[in-house]
């Protein structure tokens, strides 16, 4: 069935108001027409079935018809990505939504060379693919900021897998000795950190430093592997 994330509040009877946009494809593209269901989410309320209630010129009213799914959160994961180039972010941002995370957040380092970020068409491939992956929320996509101010502000109690090209411990042997909880996973730019950074990275109290193995991965395969890694060692993926 298709599955649309939507802002508005989700109770029953209510009507939900799709995005000119999303009327389109319901309409245009899967060709629903008036009494037809779809799955609808906000993140907040839980996945409701709705139904095409009025097809109007100018988008489609949905009714709230009951709940299928109370809301639920996967774990507390964010992914830290320098940005890289256009095709390679839009990927990295798809991947972490499908592969469970809550949060992308973009940092800039000292040997970042990138392309111009498209906040807009970011959230639209998180929004996307959530939708297709069946998860009950959307993964936010922060705006770019420098990795020192990142570092600055780290929120206590959070803990931080440094995907370490230089070397570092075995992933999954570091992340189960580090234990459960909130974390964030940080992906360097294509040309690795500087030493300076490096240096801070290891130096921090949340840090642990791990490996992705032998080979030098690109951004987007190097935080695909990290999720994956995390996922299957302290993650949701055997719950």
């Amino acid at each position: 069935m298709i599955r649309l994330h939507v802002k508005g509040d989700l109770k029953a009877a209510a009507p939900v108001a799709p995005t000119l946009d999303q009327s389109r494809y319901l309409t245009q593209v899967m060709r629903l027409k008036i009494g037809d269901d779809l799955l609808v989410f906000n993140g907040r309320n839980g996945e409701w079935r709705c139904s095409v209630a009025e097809v109007l010129k100018k988008g489609v009213i949905l009714r709230a018809e009951e709940q299928v799914r109370p809301q639920i959160h996967g774990p507390d994961l964010e992914l830290i990505v320098a940005v890289v180039k256009k095709a390679r972010i839009e990927t990295i941002v798809e991947k972490a939504a499908e592969l469970g995370a809550r949060r992308v957040r973009l940092v800039l380092t000292k040997r970042t060379n990138a392309d111009r970020i498209r906040l807009d068409r970011l959230d639209a491939i998180a929004e996307e693919a959530a939708e297709q992956t069946g998860r009950m929320d959307v993964p936010a996509v922060d705006d770019p900021m420098k990795l020192d101010a990142v570092l600055d502000g780290w929120e206590a109690g959070r803990r931080l897998m440094f995907c370490d090209e230089t070397g570092g411990a075995p992933a999954m042997s570091a992340l189960r000795e580090a234990g459960e909880g909130p974390w964030s996973i940080l992906i360097g730019p294509e040309g690795g950190f500087s030493p300076e950074e490096g240096e801070r990275l290891r130096s921090l109290p949340f840090t642990t430093a791990v490996s992705l193995g032998p080979r030098i991965l690109r951004a987007d395969t190097a935080a695909i592997a990290a999720m994956t890694l995390w996922q299957a060692t302290v993650g949701d993926w055997e719950r």
